[in-house]
């Protein structure tokens, strides 16, 4: 039982005080998915405090009254919070201060405690003076048009009348930890684990959850340091596991767990210190899922390789090819009752059991638990897996009032030529030799692209159609040199 540690009311203060409060965001940090900015330039306390104030402001509105807190490990983190909670209280809220902690550790408060808000105070994978805010509201994510109202609301003054509302401080770690605890499924086989934290938010949590586990674990980096002194904390890129890599390979563990800055997402390696990308990591959980619930639908996003489809269906489930985003996958998940789901970003998200949200230590757990229960190695899984050549995530320039006009550009062209394509999130063309992807950035001034194919032959002729349709764009290729990579 999650009880209190102390209660205090937080004085509202300077920016509370003034009536009638407006605010104004710089344009650039309301984004798609979250509030994402740069400290100093673009991300103040000022903005922390209107956040607060509006997002209260929603919840009061829809009869709500208590909103969850949290923030990561970044310099910056433990400044803007109080802000961000005298905003909340300036609104009437009470604040349920959780400190600090991995993003999943606040939506596991949210969910398990009830509040009708949760807002995580987090860079993400971002740079050290980034940083920003992650929310849900009634236990769904915040997101979209939601966001851009909180600059409308923050603008227009538009806000319930100032309140005096209070706090509560939680440690909620331990009830999180015997939570993540209770689904281990291993068999007898001790695993040996090397994880590498990155300095990021989960350390405290992650060095109490290995000594919860059987097996042997080795923990890098486990300091939080919102500086990032060792590498950055973002599992996606390869050279930001190369410790990981020759920590397995070293000791000869049976795999390799990595973390970004917030601990919502996974990267693994397998045993030859080989890495295991989102897409193969999910065909593995998948597998598993299916076999407690044939025929579910699987959800991943339109970056993910086609032999993950492939695979899902042919492990009895229904693959279902989504936006990429985790807060549009997570609320797709909960419209259509999926259990589980993935982004190639390595967001993992677990309804099986779980609670629908992406938690890299809880998939981690569950991965654990499957290879425990192996009597192979985690290469030789991998090993299985139908062999195909792809690029990773290309990422290019492109001005944010061109990107989407360049996607159309190209959907309408395709169209005229009869192409197989899939517009759920920009355009995924299919043909004999594979697949290629060019979508608009939700976040980002720039395109983004991906190939896949059977053979090299193919994957020249799908960069070449690719390349050709942003050419009848006025757009240059992405440099594609170095860019294949085969899995």
């Amino acid at each position: 039982m999650i009880k209190p540690l102390r209660k205090a009311v937080l004085p509202v203060a300077g920016a509370a005080a003034s009536i009638p409060f407006t605010h104004r965001f710089d344009p650039t940090v309301l984004r798609e998915y979250d509030i994402r900015g740069i400290v100093g330039r673009t991300l103040h306390e000022a903005d922390a405090f209107a956040i607060g104030r509006c997002f209260g402001s929603i919840v009061a509105r829809d009869g709500g009254t208590t909103v969850a807190v949290g923030y990561d490990g970044r310099v910056s983190s433990p400044v803007l919070e109080p802000h961000l909670v005298a905003g909340l209280k300036a609104s009437g809220m009470e604040v349920l201060r959780i400190g600090r902690g991995p993003t999943p550790m606040l939506y596991y408060a949210a969910t398990t405690l009830g509040t009708a808000g949760g807002i995580m105070l987090t860079g993400s994978h971002n740079p050290p003076d980034h940083n920003g805010f992650k929310m849900m509201l009634h236990g769904k994510p915040f997101f979209g048009a939601r966001i851009t109202d909180i600059g409308r609301m923050a603008g227009a003054g538009d806000v319930v009348p100032l309140a005096e509302g209070s706090e509560r401080t939680l440690d909620v770690s331990a009830d999180y930890l015997a939570r993540l605890v209770a689904d281990w499924d291993g068999g007898d086989r001790a695993l040996e684990v090397v994880w590498d934290n990155g300095n990021g938010a989960a350390g405290e949590v992650l060095q109490r959850l290995v000594r919860m586990l059987p097996g042997r674990h080795t923990v890098l980096f486990a300091d939080i340091d919102g500086r990032f002194p060792n590498h950055h904390p973002d599992p996606t890129v390869p050279k930001n596991l190369e410790h990981l890599i020759a920590e397995v390979r070293r000791r000869g563990a049976d795999l390799g767990v990595a973390f970004d800055g917030d601990a919502d997402r996974i990267g693994v390696v397998d045993d030859t210190g080989e890495v295991l990308f989102g897409d193969q990591l999910l065909v593995v959980l998948a597998r598993d899922v299916l076999a407690r619930h044939p025929g579910a639908t699987i959800i991943a996003d339109v970056k993910a390789s086609q032999v993950l489809f492939d695979e899902i269906a042919r492990a009895g489930g229904v693959p279902l090819m989504f936006k990429t985003g985790h807060s549009l996958i997570k609320a797709k998940m909960a419209e259509i009752g999926s259990p589980l789901a993935g982004e190639m970003s390595g967001h993992i998200f677990f309804a099986d059991r779980w609670y629908g949200f992406d938690d890299a230590l809880y998939a981690a757990i569950r991965l654990l638990g499957i290879l425990a229960r192996m009597d192979g190695p985690l290469s030789a899984l991998r090993a299985a897996l139908p062999s195909v050549l792809n690029t990773p995530e290309l990422r290019f320039d492109c001005a944010d009032t061109r990107k989407f006009v360049v996607i159309e550009e190209v959907a309408a062209r395709l169209k005229v030529a009869g192409a197989t394509v899939s517009d759920i999130d920009g355009v995924r063309v299919r043909t004999e030799d594979g697949w290629w992807l060019l979508r608009a950035s939700n976040t980002q001034a720039v395109l983004v692209a991906r190939v896949e194919a059977s053979s090299e032959a193919g994957l020249d002729r799908l960069k070449a159609a690719l390349a050709a349709q942003l050419q009848a764009s006025g757009l240059a290729a992405p440099d594609f040199a170095g860019a294949q990579a085969g899995h």
